[in-house]
């Protein structure tokens, strides 16, 4: 599985690269604040949901600690997505939130 850094994808936020986030928490959590610009697509939705997520382009998987986004990266990498789950999730995430 590949993984990024929280401080490798905020560069990469910051420095105005097109990057594609979907943040796989609960809604309670994502309510506290998520990173600028993310999709929300909860874990337990995602099966149901890959229609949003666009097969050509690639994703960072984002959750509060990096196993549920671990969960997302697994599943949607077995489907044919190009995806790289950001290790520490949230927790490790020392840059802008939006609420």
């Amino acid at each position: 599985m590949k993984e990024i850094t929280a401080n490798e994808l905020a560069k990469k936020v910051n420095n105005g690269a097109h990057v594609n986030i979907i943040d796989v928490r609960e809604d309670d959590e994502v309510a506290q604040g998520k990173i600028p610009g993310a999709r929300h697509i909860p874990l337990g939705q995602i099966s149901e949901r890959l229609s949003e997520i666009d097969e050509n382009e690639h994703h960072f998987m984002v959750c509060r600690s990096g196993g549920r986004s671990g969960k997302a990266t697994s599943f949607l990498s077995e489907q044919g997505y190009d995806v790289t789950n950001m290790a520490g999730g949230m927790l490790a995430w020392e840059d802008k939130i939006e609420k």
